[in-house]
């Protein structure tokens, strides 16, 4: 028979006070696992103990604005290369939508690091220079000059942007009557004149050797007429 063994009056106090006591001798009311969930040790276990620092305190302002003035988000823009459309190719010749040379036909060069092409006519064809163009304002063509002999390393987007100058402040009337002169119009360098001569001179020859009529249809303006719709054509 189960003889129920007795206990001391500090015997029953400390047994109180633990936190897994014997239920009977030998077996205690909460097992191993049991006891280590509730001690709090696995959440201890590999974890680097950092030092906190305190954070200063904030003082509030005395004086608040009236108007509630909204503060911009901080915008995250992260840069991504422009995808080349896929009927575009070093050597295509593009008609120009846009701008001062619209109904032009261009030779593509290459794709700058901007996303925009680099285009010419050549300049001794249709008077079109070196310059930048957005793909959005082209038509691709199915005609194209082989442009493996011309380098394109040394052009870059710097070479199409103008130097910044500070206009003078208005103070006194002298100065004032200066700035209502005309401007001095900042003529092409020298050195881009010579990349146009180069590049230019090996396009011409490359379009004459592809086709003789090749440089008279880059010389050409394309235009529409009544009844002719550009989505029903093949170019």
């Amino acid at each position: 028979a189960y003889t129920r063994t007795t206990h001391t009056e500090e015997e029953e106090n400390k047994m109180a006070r633990q936190r897994n006591r014997e239920i009977v001798p030998g077996v205690n009311r909460f097992s191993r696992s049991q006891m280590y969930k509730r001690s709090g040790r696995k959440y201890l276990k590999n974890k680097k103990e950092t030092p906190k620092t305190e954070k200063p305190v904030r003082k509030a302002s005395r004086f608040y604005s009236v108007d509630n003035i909204s503060k911009p988000l901080k915008a995250v823009h992260v840069h991504k290369p422009t995808a080349l459309r896929r009927s575009i190719r070093p050597g295509t010749v593009l008609i120009v939508l846009t701008g001062p040379y619209r109904g032009n036909h261009v030779v593509f060069l290459k794709q700058l690091e901007s996303g925009l092409l680099l285009v010419t006519g050549p300049y001794a064809f249709n008077g079109v220079p070196l310059r930048r163009i957005n793909q959005v304002h082209v038509i691709a063509t199915s005609t194209k000059v082989d442009i493996s002999g011309v380098s394109l390393d040394s052009v870059k987007d710097e070479l199409f942007i103008k130097p910044k100058t500070k206009a003078p402040k208005k103070k006194t009337e002298a100065g004032f009557f200066k700035n209502e002169q005309k401007k001095e119009k900042t003529g092409v360098s020298d050195e881009f004149k010579k990349l146009q001569k180069e590049v230019d001179s090996k396009i011409v020859a490359a379009a004459k050797k592809t086709d003789s009529l090749l440089p008279a249809y880059l010389r050409s303006k394309f235009s529409l007429s009544k009844g002719q719709y550009p989505h029903l054509m093949n170019f």
